[in-house]
């Protein structure tokens, strides 16, 4: 009898979720099949058969299990069925073709798609939900039971009653361990720094004029769009340089500094906020920035992005204006010391030479930790990113006028 026991996902993690079985107790796996996705505080993880052999779970979905526990049994006696290469695959689909068909006879649903967890596909048979509605936020687009509970509780309307019906019902759900992570940085955050946020307004006509202008070009030479994040991201660096202070962070009695820069970038993700992070971004240019932002995201979208790939930041930006946020107070990052809130576009008017002009404005903030970082050093730094932006120029000078440069000043 083989032990599947809980890998550890990375240092300081002690516990994960079972997000999903890719199985069902008694499956025949060969060794190396996905038996499982696991969800860690950082990220979702695939869990392997150690050995060939008919499978036994022994921890449900949802289950909340330690690093190093056994949630699965392997009995490598068994033989393998025979003909059957892939025997998995077979009687998952043999399985949904019967509850298909049972569905069918009584009339209750549409076919279910077979990628989709065993509950996930219990709560749309019971409610009608095909697959074309919900969409899947695990691996490959695997349907979970979050993503049908989402669906059920956003108030879209089907032929059956779903959303605001009516009642006063409650239905209760486990907080994942991302989402417990999350909170208690939260709230650390909160009770251990001294956070302080500047705001300020950035005329954003210099950066989209030059980007309708050379977006076609830039996408036919490094086959990635031209987006907003990446200028942000080359500002944010060349301002990194000239305040250090907003690129460290506190060690106990000690002030780390760092002569690079690791730009973490948060992303929406199916499971919620991740923070991917774009190494020495100080040395790349725009069209890396944005591909590896895109390769990130990606990642952080399928749920294939690792640990390390979310771990080692110095500084942290975050649009909400992705999803309309007109201003907010950016919540620091630990154990980063400042991170950058950027917003929605919209047009507004504002005085340029002593007359009204409408222009397309970007209220951005800073969140910093006032205790290694001034208040001098925070608006100077947002200030030098409000340059850069409104003339883009800059950026490849460090921030400084071209004519400053020419002239070594």
């Amino acid at each position: 009898m083989e032990e599947v026991k809980v890998p550890s996902p990375g240092e300081s993690i002690s516990e994960v979720d079972i997000a999903s079985w890719t199985v069902s107790d008694g499956d025949y796996v060969n060794i190396d099949d996905v038996i499982a996705e696991i969800d860690s505080d950082k990220a979702t993880l695939e869990l392997t058969a150690t050995a060939s052999g008919t499978i036994s779970l022994k921890a449900e979905e949802g289950d909340t299990v330690a690093v190093g526990d056994v949630v699965a049994e392997i009995d490598t006696s068994a033989k393998a069925p025979a003909g059957q290469d892939k025997p998995k695959e077979v009687k998952t689909e043999q399985k949904q073709e019967e509850a298909t068909k049972k569905a069918e006879e009584r009339s209750e649903v549409p076919k279910v798609d077979a990628n989709a967890s065993p509950v996930a596909k219990k709560m749309m048979s019971e409610n009608g939900l095909s697959v074309n509605q919900v969409k899947g936020s695990g691996n490959n687009g695997r349907i979970l039971k979050s993503d049908v509970i989402a669906y059920m509780t956003s108030g879209v309307s089907s032929d059956s009653t779903l959303g605001w019906g009516g009642s006063r019902n409650q239905s209760r759900e486990k907080m994942s361990s991302l989402r417990r992570k999350v909170a208690e940085r939260l709230v650390s955050v909160k009770n251990e720094t001294a956070m302080l946020t500047t705001f300020n307004e950035i005329d954003m006509s210099a950066v989209m004029d030059l980007r309708s202008r050379m977006k076609d070009k830039f996408r036919e030479q490094h086959d990635v769009n031209l987006g907003f994040m990446s200028f942000f991201t080359k500002a944010v660096t060349e301002a990194l340089n000239h305040f250090p202070a907003v690129n460290a962070m506190i060690d106990g009695n000690e002030v780390v500094f760092h002569d690079y820069a690791d730009i973490g970038i948060a992303v929406s993700s199916p499971k919620g906020l991740m923070v991917p992070v774009v190494r020495n971004a100080e040395q790349m240019s725009l069209a890396e920035i944005e591909a590896d932002i895109k390769r990130l995201a990606i990642k952080a979208r399928d749920g294939k992005i690792s640990i390390d790939e979310m771990t080692g930041g110095t500084f942290t930006i975050t649009n909400g204006g992705v999803f309309g946020s007109m201003m907010s107070t950016p919540i620091i990052n630990p154990p980063q010391s400042a991170i950058l809130g950027m917003h929605n576009i919209v047009e507004r008017p504002i005085a340029v030479n002593g007359e009204v002009v409408i222009r397309p404005i970007m209220y951005v903030a800073l969140s910093y930790d006032h205790r290694i970082i001034d208040g001098k050093e925070s608006v100077s730094f947002l200030v030098k990113v409000k340059e850069m932006i409104e003339n883009p120029t800059k950026i490849i000078f460090g921030g400084k006028n071209p004519e400053e440069v020419l002239l070594g000043l």
